[in-house]
């Protein structure tokens, strides 16, 4: 056994709890998946690699387990589970450091950003995806097609989900029929949540982002435009952005609905925490490199020649077992929840910033909102344009016992 696992130390992953065949478990997902896989442990293995913290070696790990369990734990299982992790790139250490410099090496090298999710959450194939995204404007639960000749919207900009198509599909279908309406974009501002911690409030990337009819185009003119207007690094966390979702899942959905050749740009935009501001009590414009960078985007935005729509990429609760709460939802907290929900909305749609992020700061985000950033910054730069509520949805998990809540909404100028 090497020096370096003698205390055994975890990377920073998402761990939830979830039901396998009946059996109450805990999963482990790497942020990064630098493995490609899932891992499901049960419960008392969970207690063991909770000792994983780089302060407990292995014979403080079989203590605390004959203290808790009253049974004598192996040396030779510790090994064995710290082994596994570790091919698992899930420890920190050499193997974990190589595949990481790697992927950051490729990464910034690559002028495109690629897909991480086709095969997994959407279809590999353009046709079969086409044909799926299209059918959830046609569910019972969708909104229809927009009519053909219809008179043109002028819409500002949508909020939309950012959970996977098979929970939000409907949702999503709304907030992009919103977009089938209006007047077509020449560029899309997508506001994407950050999932993964970040040292500044926003990251930006000049990469282009791949889809499965070819990549999408990031406007570079724009981007400089924003950075000359604000100052500061909002590249340092650019590497955020190639695990992200909350981008990707929105362009696809987007460039499914635009037949033949692109026929727009984009500029991606991940929105950190604004957990700071929840914290000390104020406004997340008093953040450092907050106001200036809000103000340089709508300056960027309304001296660009090209029709921009903005593109807040959002969910909104996040309760129950999987996200820490003690208990799992149930009918009556559920309805309690659309509740709260929709007095949260109804700030969004009024343009209230400020009234939407007071509301969830006095809660102490106990919802835990994950869309804060990019609709706060989305309301921001659409200071008196209102909005319209398109549809709200909640998604029940059973196996993680909880619940993502999440909606659509369209701003007309």
């Amino acid at each position: 056994m090497g020096q370096e696992n003698s205390y055994p130390r975890m990377r920073s992953l998402d761990i939830f709890p979830a039901e396998v065949s009946g059996q109450k478990v805990v999963c482990l997902r790497d942020p990064l998946n630098l493995s490609g896989k899932l891992l499901f442990i049960p419960f008392p293995t969970f207690f063991i690699i909770s000792h994983f913290d780089g302060l407990h070696s292995i014979v403080d790990i079989q203590s605390e387990f004959m203290r808790r369990f009253g049974e004598l734990l192996y040396r030779e299982k510790i090994q064995d589970l710290i082994d596994q992790l570790d091919e698992y790139l899930l420890l920190e250490g050499e193997r974990f450091r190589s595949a990481e410099e790697k992927i950051i090496e490729d990464f910034r090298k690559s002028p495109y950003r690629p897909l991480t999710l086709a095969g997994e959450s959407y279809e590999e194939d353009g046709d079969k995806l086409r044909k799926s995204i299209e059918f959830f404007f046609r569910d019972p639960e969708g909104p229809g097609f927009p009519a053909p000749n219809g008179k043109p919207q002028n819409l500002a900009g949508v909020i939309a989900p950012h959970i996977d198509y098979q929970r939000g599909g409907t949702c999503y279908a709304f907030a992009h029929r919103a977009i089938l309406e209006a007047s077509p974009a020449d560029l899309f501002i997508i506001l994407g949540t950050a999932h993964a911690a970040m040292k500044r409030p926003f990251a930006l990337t000049r990469k282009h982002f791949q889809t499965p009819w070819g990549p999408v185009e990031t406007d570079a003119e724009f981007l400089s435009v924003v950075e000359a207007g604000c100052g500061g690094d909002f590249y340092e966390d650019e590497l955020a952005h190639r695990m992200e979702h909350s981008i990707e899942l929105q362009l696809v959905f987007l460039r499914a609905l635009w037949p033949g050749k692109t026929s727009f740009q984009m500029v991606p935009i991940l929105c950190g925490s604004f957990q700071e501001a929840i914290l000390k009590g104020t406004s997340p414009m008093d953040l450092p490199g907050v106001a200036p960078f809000i103000a340089a985007l709508k300056k960027a935005t309304t001296q660009t020649g090209k029709k921009v729509c903005l593109l807040a990429s959002a969910d909104l609760a996040h309760v129950g077992l999987r996200f820490g709460d003690p208990d799992p939802p149930n009918r009556l907290s559920l309805r309690s929840l659309a509740e709260e929900d929709r007095r949260l909305l109804e700030y969004a749609e009024r343009n209230d910033a400020e009234g939407f992020f007071t509301l969830l700061a006095r809660e102490k985000d106990r919802r835990k909102v994950c869309g804060l950033s990019p609709i706060y910054v989305l309301l921001r730069l659409l200071e008196g344009v209102s909005g319209k509520l398109l549809k709200y949805s909640q998604s029940v998990d059973s196996n993680t016992q909880s619940v993502v809540t999440f909606s659509s909404l369209a701003f007309y100028a």
